[in-house]
């Protein structure tokens, strides 16, 4: 079955260029605010959205991310709001993939089949859960995958030749290259060790691959964008948004055309990626 993160990569690749993804915390820093950017994201220039699932224990999460997950918790955001958010912005939106990344307690917590069953029809695309390894894909991967909704595995430069198959073995949409070792946000790629880990990765899968974690800049996204099929931009997004709030952490009238000039420099950044290496 295909699905809006295949068709959307299958495009790009026919364009010859890599996708923007984009990363923020849904309900950062409320429900309509944080609607409002998702909304703007696409015509700002990005291809592919993720959404983060607030959590109160995100440990791989750098400071931005985990400050804007607190923002959203304390205005109030749940799984339901979450999935309500997909729901609204499909209302104007049926082409723009929408990825839901965070942890495996809120899903839990939420009940297993009925998540798939309320993300598949909130228009859902698909998932990637940090903390559920491929030895738990009975869990939630392979029913996910069966419901026809990608399930997004992260590959890292700790993961060696003896542990890659089993990350890529019910990998769907795309594989997620973690740029670095550590935490979002926390350093800058090294554009020419990630380009030979994307290549290493290339070799053992057809999936397209996109790397993130320390992605700020037009210039990184450039760099990046020349190996990989996919660019990841998320704490400077989460970062930016936090600088236009008001002292009680609300959004204020700055707030989405700050997001959206970022992107759209983003984007620029990830669209001249293969033009220069043409």
């Amino acid at each position: 079955m295909s699905t809006r993160i295949d068709r959307k990569f299958a495009a790009l690749k026919a364009e010859g260029r890599p996708a923007l993804v984009t990363f923020i915390t849904a309900g950062d820093p409320g429900f309509e605010a944080g609607l409002e950017i998702v909304k703007a994201l696409p015509g700002a220039g990005a291809d592919v959205i993720e959404l983060g699932m607030p959590f109160s224990d995100p440990m791989a999460d750098g400071p931005a991310v985990q400050a804007g997950g607190l923002r959203a918790l304390k205005a109030g955001q749940t799984m339901v709001k979450t999935l309500e958010m997909v729901r609204r912005f499909r209302e104007g939106d049926d082409e723009t993939p929408i990825v839901l990344m965070g942890y495996y307690n809120p899903i839990y917590s939420y009940g297993n089949e009925k998540f798939l069953k309320d993300a598949k029809d909130a228009g859902v695309d698909g998932l990637i859960i940090v903390d559920l390894p491929p030895e738990a894909d009975d869990e939630l991967c392979l029913p996910a995958m069966e419901a026809g909704i990608n399930f997004i595995r992260l590959a890292t430069p700790t993961t060696d030749e003896a542990r890659l198959p089993a990350v890529l073995e019910n990998t769907s949409g795309f594989v997620y290259y973690v740029s670095i070792t550590g935490i979002t946000g926390s350093a800058a790629p090294d554009a020419d060790a990630v380009g030979r880990a994307v290549g290493r990765i290339k070799a053992r899968t057809d999936l397209p691959v996109a790397v993130g974690f320390g992605v700020r800049t037009a210039e990184q996204a450039r760099a990046i964008g020349a190996a990989a099929d996919g660019v990841v931009v998320g704490s400077a997004i989460v970062d930016t948004i936090r600088q236009t709030l008001d002292a009680a952490n609300g959004a204020t009238a700055e707030t989405v055309p700050a997001v959206t000039r970022l992107v759209s420099a983003l984007a620029e950044g990830v669209r001249s990626a293969r033009l220069q290496d043409a």
